[in-house]
């Protein structure tokens, strides 16, 4: 029946297209699936980079750094980067071409013409335009005899085999060429089980391996690119972004308090705080990464809350009924004790929900609470004993600069 031999004809179209298909993939060294593992970033763990002027040095440097990668046991996926591409026929125009007046664009398009097909007419049919090729009979395009073998024309008109006018050798149609500041470069790329690692290999690369490689290969030249690169890159506004922001904090606090030194104090904390984010991430078993650093930053302007309650409460207890400066400390702690345990306390029981989530669509946001609510959490239990020691030495300080002062006025 017409329906049954139209749907052998449209599967034996089928099986020779896809036989067509896997026969121009057939060399492809690897294909690789990538899947959304949440969160900001994304490619491989480790990309090194090669770059030199000579191509070969480059294939040769680029396999033995991926060969070494491969001995990692944590490194899985690595590409050597290197990709020959596709078998190609390249012609050179011989001496005795250019004597018949032949040139290399002139040989390429009597060669494409013979082949591909040379345009002769366009003809208009219905909505569709229909071009209209001449070439070489099928008979004359089928082995790459038929090349050597063909005929050119010169300009008089005059037929000259091909194999007289120009040379032919083999090469390579690379599919890609990489370069960086005129140098041909290849990315050497792997990933790394857990990706929190990539730091400690990428480090012992470059201590090891990487330096007797750019010996044996003079002119060679490697870089760490990729994931690292954006890392770098971050890395460098977020320390511009952490300075701007202790600058604007310092200001705001010395234009109440009308002095440099009381700010200092309030700020003290900031280190201590961050060494609480860092131990947070080592108890709940969390690398640090970007989010972790710009939770950092957002803690430089949380964790002065409870140092600046104590010292604001310790400058309006200072009055003049003779009280020192370790009672008015005291005090000052004593009272301000209950709010700033219940406001560190509310702070990290806000973001534990956030801390102990388990889904994937949160656990690139877990970092930032744990910089957070561990940062509060362990500065409060250093500001109360620093702060008051703080205050303390700056009040002594004043103390003994007022005595010298007064000395020297009465002299």
């Amino acid at each position: 029946p017409p329906e049954v031999r139209e749907k052998i004809m449209d599967t034996a179209a089928f099986t020779k297209r896809w036989r067509q298909l896997t026969g121009e993939i057939t060399g492809v060294k690897s294909m690789r699936f990538e899947s959304d593992a949440g969160g900001p970033g994304s490619g491989h763990a480790l990309t090194i980079e090669l770059n030199h002027r000579d191509l070969a040095i480059l294939e040769q440097a680029s396999g033995e750094l991926a060969d070494v990668l491969k001995s990692y046991p944590k490194v899985k996926d690595v590409d050597d980067g290197f990709t020959p591409g596709k078998e190609q026929l390249d012609f050179m125009l011989l001496p005795e071409g250019k004597s018949l007046g032949f040139t290399a664009r002139d040989v390429a398009r009597q060669i494409r013409n013979s082949f591909y097909g040379a345009e002769v007419l366009r003809q208009q049919r219905g909505r569709n335009e229909i071009k209209i090729k001449v070439r070489l009979p099928e008979s004359e395009r089928l082995s790459e005899y038929n090349i050597e073998e063909l005929m050119l024309l010169t300009g008089t008109g005059k037929e000259v085999p091909l194999r007289e006018v120009a040379k032919l050798t083999r090469g390579r149609a690379y599919t890609e060429i990489s370069r960086r500041n005129g140098r041909r470069v290849i990315q050497v790329q792997g990933d790394v089980t857990p990706r929190s690692k990539a730091g400690e290999i990428s480090a012992d690369l470059k201590d090891s391996f990487l330096p007797d490689l750019t010996a044996r290969y003079p002119g060679l030249r490697f870089s760490f690119e990729g994931r690292q690169a954006d890392m770098r890159k971050n890395l460098s506004s977020l320390k511009t972004g952490f300075m701007l922001a202790m600058l604007v904090v310092f200001a705001l606090l010395a234009i109440p308090f009308r002095s440099y030194s009381q700010p200092l104090i309030v700020m003290a904390a900031i280190p201590f705080g961050i060494i609480g984010a860092i131990f947070g991430h080592l108890i709940m078993g969390y690398p640090l990464s970007i989010m972790s650093m710009l939770g950092i930053v957002a803690l430089s302007g949380v964790v002065v809350n409870d140092s600046l309650v104590l010292v604001t409460r310790a400058n309006r207890l200072k009055t003049g009924d003779g009280k020192t400066a370790q009672q008015i400390i005291h005090m000052a702690a004593i009272q301000r004790f209950r709010p700033i345990i219940l406001t560190t306390l509310t702070t990290f029981g806000g973001l534990a929900p956030m801390i102990l989530e388990t889904s994937r669509q949160a656990r690139f946001l877990i970092p930032m609470a744990l910089s957070l609510g561990f940062g509060v959490l362990f500065a409060t239990i250093i500001t109360l004993v620093l702060v008051p020691s703080l205050y303390l030495i700056v009040e002594d300080a004043r103390s003994i600069v007022g005595r010298k002062n007064n000395k020297t006025a009465i002299h």
